[in-house]
């Protein structure tokens, strides 16, 4: 099939869509600064109308669109196949413009690192070098299962081409289940990528702080491995908070025993959701919700802070209503993705 070309109205940028591919990956894919957040639908940030031309909706119900974005015709590009040559109505970011242009490319699992009794760090080979910066995802396209998977890498970008996830086996997920329970090692699967707006940004002198819930780990390990290991970041120092539901969740002390001994750079903190299991288990660190645990140990003056946040919706929400509501941080020191 040829390949079809969308124009971006008043813009004077076009693109080339490869079959199978969406709006929004042909437009990264090509460069351009196509708004988005999360690849899947969830999040609403790749919305564009369409002006002319024909498209397949991948899914119609996708809750990144309101009743209200339905009414006035808006989509999601992330969720958007043209079927013939399309002009559509799009706000370009600059910021939004890939430094790696993502690509599709074969991987073969190679190791899985059990961290605890349902999350795991998988390891991947790729032919060609790792490219990403640390904090962003990929897609992974798993057998028998409808729809990519996205997840965060939690390795450095390296030219053996290893990639890195921290995942959680997710009840009911069936992507999730798959990795854990139907992958053998040697086998391959497509990898797209990389995405993401949430990575570290190096030319920022402010100390930062990581935050993490769930699988939400994974990019926050990415950026930890990252400042402790980068020369130009030699005089950053490191906040790391991690939540789990209960005790056995909290597997952030042994990973950051692995990255040598920095306990002048880089502070760990964790607490556990769960006071039944807390008390059952023993539990002598803090409990509670970890943004929480961030305002706690840091609230004095948390605009001296940059922060990145990874984790379900609800925590990503009560961590940016703590930050820009309750401290007054400006925006644009918050770098977070959501899980959906």
């Amino acid at each position: 099939m040829a390949k079809l070309t969308i124009k971006i109205l008043d813009k004077g940028f076009e693109f080339q869509q490869d079959e199978g591919d969406t709006l929004l990956r042909s437009a990264l894919r090509a460069g351009l600064g196509f708004p988005y957040e999360c690849n899947s639908g969830g999040c609403g940030s790749c919305k564009f109308e369409l002006v002319e031309g024909e498209l397949e909706e991948l899914w119609p119900d996708a809750p990144g669109l309101s009743p209200r974005d339905i009414r006035k015709g808006r989509k999601l590009g992330c969720q958007c196949i043209a079927k013939s040559d399309c002009t559509i109505k799009v706000n370009l970011e600059h910021h939004s413009a890939p430094e790696s242009k993502p690509e599709r490319i074969m991987v073969s699992f190679v190791e899985a690192k059990p961290l605890t009794s349902d999350m795991a760090e998988f390891v991947f080979k790729s032919a060609s070098a790792a490219k990403f910066i640390p904090g962003q995802f990929a897609l992974l396209s798993l057998p028998g299962v409808e729809g990519d998977r996205a997840y965060s890498m939690s390795n450095l970008p390296n030219n053996e081409g290893e990639w890195s996830f921290i995942i959680k086996k997710m009840p009911g997920g069936k992507g999730s289940t798959f990795i854990f329970d139907e992958l053998k090692l040697g086998d391959s699967i497509e990898l797209d990528g990389p995405y993401g707006m949430a990575f570290l940004k190096t030319e920022i002198p402010r100390e930062i702080v990581c935050i993490g819930g769930g699988s939400g780990l994974s990019p926050m390990v990415s950026i930890a491995r990252a400042v402790t290991k980068d020369p130009q970041m030699a005089q950053h120092k490191m906040h790391m908070f991690y939540g789990g539901r209960g005790p056995k969740d909290i597997c952030t002390p042994a990973i950051v025993s692995a990255f040598g001994d920095i306990k002048d750079r880089l502070t760990c903190y964790n607490a556990v959701s769960d006071l039944d299991l807390a008390r059952e288990q023993e539990w002598s660190g803090a409990t509670g919700f970890i943004h929480e645990l961030v305002e706690k140990e840091l609230g004095s003056d948390l605009t001296n802070y940059e922060f990145y946040f990874c984790g379900p919706p609800p925590m990503t929400k009560a961590i940016q209503k703590m930050l820009m509501v309750d401290h007054q941080v400006p925006f644009d020191q918050l770098h977070y993705d959501r899980f959906f």
